[in-house]
């Protein structure tokens, strides 16, 4: 069995039987105005660990990760090159950075790094940061991050036609591969252009689970997105949320 745990906002953990990847996962207390209540799963001290960061938003990376744990296993960090900090600064905040050197792969966009088994491509992302392709126990996931479609009412269009263009670019790497698992931003800031990213995708990127993400709590905003369709092969695609801490189960085959 796979599991895929909704913690909480744009933060899942992906558990396979020897691993546990977690993509952006911040403390409930980070975000002060919203009021966050996802928990981090206990996951058995055996299995490896590989926190991904897509970028240093609060609401995308704690640096309370980094903190020791007492597990068996070891514990391996795939971080967005924008969340890099001093030495000093580590020090300052209980942190040891001769320990978290060996730990920690620092990525920028379009890179393609391999960590143990896993493969991994990095995306740019149209806000901060990179989003995530990863390969691993026969299974592909897709963390988009901040990689959005984001259309804001103001920006003009030169920023947002670069937006779009941009968004447009990094998701037609996609188009000619399968996506077992994909977190995919459904803001509903945007308003009455919220839909413009998962729509792209949705059309352009054949995923078997999609998972809306960055919805600050907003769970009818997957409903909105559904009742614009009738095409069946589309929506039950997208999975439906409905709290934080929400658990999917998936047969491994």
């Amino acid at each position: 069995m796979i599991n895929v745990y909704f913690i909480h906002h744009s933060s899942f953990a992906v558990e396979f039987a020897d691993k546990v990847l977690i993509f952006d996962y911040f403390g409930k207390d980070r975000v002060t105005d919203i009021p966050f209540t996802g928990e981090l799963p206990e996951f058995p001290t055996d299995k490896r660990l590989y926190f991904f960061a897509s970028h240093k938003h609060k609401d995308h990376f704690d640096m309370d990760i980094l903190k020791p744990m007492n597990r068996e296993a070891p514990v391996h960090y795939i971080l967005s090159k924008d969340t890099k900090m001093s030495p000093n600064f580590m020090k300052k905040h209980g942190l040891d950075p001769e320990d978290l050197k060996s730990k920690i792969k620092y990525v920028n966009p379009w890179d393609n790094p391999e960590v143990d088994d896993m493969k991994i491509h990095c995306f740019r992302s149209t806000d901060a940061g990179v989003a995530f392709y990863v390969e691993t126990n026969g299974k592909t996931i897709y963390h988009a991050g901040d990689l959005n479609w984001w259309k804001w009412e103001g920006a003009g269009d030169l920023v947002n036609g670069k937006v779009a263009r941009d968004y447009q670019r990094e998701v037609k790497w996609m188009e000619e591969k399968i996506i077992n698992y994909a977190f995919v931003v459904l803001d509903p800031r945007l308003k009455q252009h919220m839909f413009l990213g998962m729509d792209h995708f949705m059309k352009h990127v054949m995923s078997d689970h999609v998972f809306p993400m960055h919805m600050w709590q907003d769970w009818d905003a997957i409903r909105r997105f559904k009742s614009r369709t009738a095409n069946k092969a589309y929506t039950d695609r997208v999975v439906d949320i409905t709290m934080e801490n929400q658990l999917f189960e998936f047969p491994e085959e």
